[in-house]
């Protein structure tokens, strides 16, 4: 964009000095072109010309709005018109048609816009103009490529474009040309790496290089290939081998007459208007190309609902098949059609107007910043749920090992710090551990005391006051019970309320908790999370006063030793560093179109090397036929077709190879219960990762 702004400021300044200085040569020069007696009779019964032109050379040579020449070189035939007389009828032609054949099947009279060649001149009768346009060709190649004039490189050139040819193999012999329709389909051919650069006149780069779709195309000055554009006549040879006529050099000769005629700052105008006149115009198609990203996010949103509709039918089926009271059920529907009607009534209304807004970048911005908020709350419902279902399953297995306590609440004050900070809170936690290493699931109790952390921090008012306070006790069995008390400054809740509480989709509707409802889970699930841990959850709340909620959770003290190392920035990780840890590529199993595209660019956008394999038999066959080292990670969707994931994984470990053992295998799948996970470690892969995938989980792990 930088560049554009630089050429539009200097093309103004020239067009200044152009209109203060160019206009009494011009008219000097078209009261006399020294045209013979020849010539004017020429002119006098030529009638109109047939002009054939290339349409794809803005804003040198292309179709206007009326179907007609535009551009600098139509500025040069209005000129030629007025001061000679002639008269021009512009017949368009496609890329790679300038031929002597050509020329004479379409009866034309002249072709513009034709590269001026010496050698080409009185070439089976083609007659060639002085030029009319003379400019510098520039490269164009991708950033990333390291060019060198002597290195053996692929030029993608339009078909016609001879002259180019013949350029390379007398001043770049290494060079290798490779014929593409059109100057566009050599734009796209240098952009997907399909050839290494294409050399063009630097107007037609220019105009081109706008289109988002090219931002990572460069500009490099190239000397010895000057443009110069001319037009071309064709002599006819008779049976003898001579000429048939002499028409075509007589037209040539007054064309030349009326380009010396031409003063070389009137062109320089004629550049100038064509350029400020003929930008590129951003389409539909560049917008969604620039925020392809967004656009992706607000996709996955979409197969986001789609899952949960899913979830949703399941869940209703459980709860009919588990509930006989009528009322129960009516009270399940409502409630879920309302959580998810809501967000997707403001999914579809946002999609609407982003539809209606695309040249708005503003605006779409907002909207897109909405729909992301809604997706990330439909993912919460879906975790809900599934955690929900989980656990009424009695699918949930605790992991016992040791958890540093003083760490995790460390790691949760971290969590919520920002949140309390945001609404003015007054927060403080205060423990009290004799024993700080227990042997638990800590992963579960931080969830626990995060959800009741964040419905605290929710419904308590600006300027109020959060307080944790931890203790321990022995009991009698040898383990240690720990009693957390949440206690906040909110309105607090009505008695008939705080008996169903912790049933699932439980919310009181009030003015207080008014647009901060959620959707009702998250305490049932932290009570059936804490009766899972050995413990409880109680509460003591009264209208204007507050609430005080006690999690006990009873656990076998560890020693220290087995703690796992406190860390300031365990609270908080930082993403992994772009390809960290990483010394090969990485291998992505998944059917999933745009699973599969949004996998691969989230990749490459951090720096990883990632192939594609559409099936678990797929990857088999790129890992087994790789050169050892070649994969570091493997991400792995389960179900596929021809191959699952746990075949292809098991199949991987038995090849006889040394990093079929070492490569690391993680699954990469929506299918996430307790069975899935089991079954996924059991068929050799190292860990498992649900979708929709948590990227910083992720990276985090590639930097393992």
């Amino acid at each position: 964009m930088l560049r554009r702004i630089v050429f539009s400021t200097l093309t103004l300044l020239l067009a200044a000095s152009v209109l203060l200085g160019a206009a009494p040569a011009a008219l000097a020069s078209e009261n006399d072109l020294g045209l013979t007696d020849e010539e004017q009779a020429f002119i006098d019964s030529a009638g109109t010309l047939r002009v054939g032109f290339v349409q794809d050379r803005t804003p040198v040579s292309f179709t206007g709005e009326d179907g007609s020449l535009a551009g600098i070189s139509r500025y040069i035939f209005d000129r030629i018109q007025r001061i000679t007389g002639l008269t021009f009828e512009y017949v368009p032609l496609p890329a790679g048609s300038v031929t002597y054949e050509y020329l004479m099947d379409q009866q034309l009279d002249l072709v513009t816009s034709v590269e001026f060649n010496k050698e080409n001149q009185g070439a089976r009768g083609i007659m060639m103009s002085d030029p009319y346009l003379s400019s510098r060709k520039v490269i164009v190649a991708r950033k990333d490529l390291n060019y060198s004039y002597d290195a053996a490189l692929t030029v993608a050139i339009s078909s016609g474009s001879q002259t180019i040819r013949k350029a390379l193999a007398a001043t770049y012999p290494n060079f290798t040309p490779v014929d593409y329709d059109s100057i566009t389909a050599c734009f796209d051919a240098v952009n997907a790496g399909k050839a290494d650069l294409m050399i063009l006149n630097q107007y037609v780069v220019e105009y081109w290089l706008v289109k988002p779709s090219y931002e990572d195309l460069k500009v490099i000055p190239v000397t010895g290939l000057d443009d110069q554009l001319c037009f071309s006549a064709v002599v006819p040879f008779g049976a003898d081998g001579q000429p048939v006529g002499d028409d075509g050099y007589t037209l040539i000769s007054i064309l030349d007459k009326a380009i010396a005629a031409t003063p070389e700052d009137l062109v320089s105008n004629y550049i100038i208007q064509a350029v400020m006149e003929n930008r590129y115009t951003y389409t539909a198609t560049d917008f969604l190309y620039r925020y392809r990203f967004a656009f992706m996010v607000f996709a996955v949103s979409a197969l986001l609902i789609t899952a949960l509709l899913v979830l949703l039918v399941r869940q209703r089926l459980k709860s009919v098949q588990a509930q006989a009271d009528a009322k129960a059920k009516s009270q399940f529907l409502s409630t879920m059609s309302h959580e998810i009607r809501t967000p997707l009534n403001g999914l579809i209304g946002l999609n609407y107007l982003m539809s209606h807004r695309l040249h708005d970048e503003q605006q779409l911005g907002r909207y897109l910043e909405q729909s992301t908020t809604t997706a990330k709350y439909l993912l919460s419902l879906v975790s809900d749920i599934l955690d929900m279902s989980m656990l009424r399953n009695e699918e949930v297995a605790l992991e016992h090992k040791a958890v540093s306590l003083p760490t995790l609440l460390s790691s949760v004050e971290a969590i919520v710090q920002s949140g309390m900070a945001e609404k003015h809170l007054a927060f403080r936690m205060d423990a009290d551990l004799p024993w700080p290493v227990l042997t638990s699931d800590g992963v579960r109790i931080q969830q626990v005391l995060l959800n009741l952390l964040d419905n605290a921090c929710k419904f308590s008012a600006e300027g109020g006051r959060v307080t944790v306070t931890v203790g321990q006790s022995a009991m009698d069995d040898g383990r240690i019970l720990t009693r957390v008390d949440v206690a906040d400054t909110g309105k607090g809740m009505s008695e008939a309320f705080q008996k169903n509480i912790f049933d699932a989709f439980a919310q009181e509707r009030d003015t207080v908790s008014k647009g901060n409802e959620g959707v009702g889970l998250g305490l049932s699930i932290c009570h059936r999370l804490a009766r899972l841990l050995d413990g409880d959850i109680t509460l003591v709340s009264h209208p204007g006063q507050g609430s005080v909620f006690t999690f006990t959770f009873a656990a076998p003290p560890a020693s220290p030793e087995s703690a796992p190392p406190a860390s300031p920035e365990s609270a908080a990780p930082a993403p992994a560093a772009p390809s960290a840890g990483i010394a090969g590529r990485i291998l992505v199993a998944e059917d999933n179109d745009l699973n599969a595209e949004i996998m691969l660019d989230l990749l490459n956008e951090n720096g990883y090397a990632a192939d594609l394999a559409v099936n678990g038999a797929a990857a088999l066959r790129m890992f087994s036929s790789s050169e050892p080292g070649t994969y570091s990670v493997i991400l792995m969707d389960l179900l596929m077709p021809e191959m699952d994931g746990y075949a292809a994984s098991a199949a991987i470990r038995a090849l006889d190879r040394p990093d079929a053992k070492t490569v690391r295998i993680y699954a990469c799948s929506a299918n996430c219960t307790v069975e899935n996970r089991e079954q996924a470690l059991a068929s050799g892969m190292d860990d498992f990762l649900s979708k929709p995938v948590d990227i910083e989980a992720l990276l985090e792990k590639l930097s393992g």
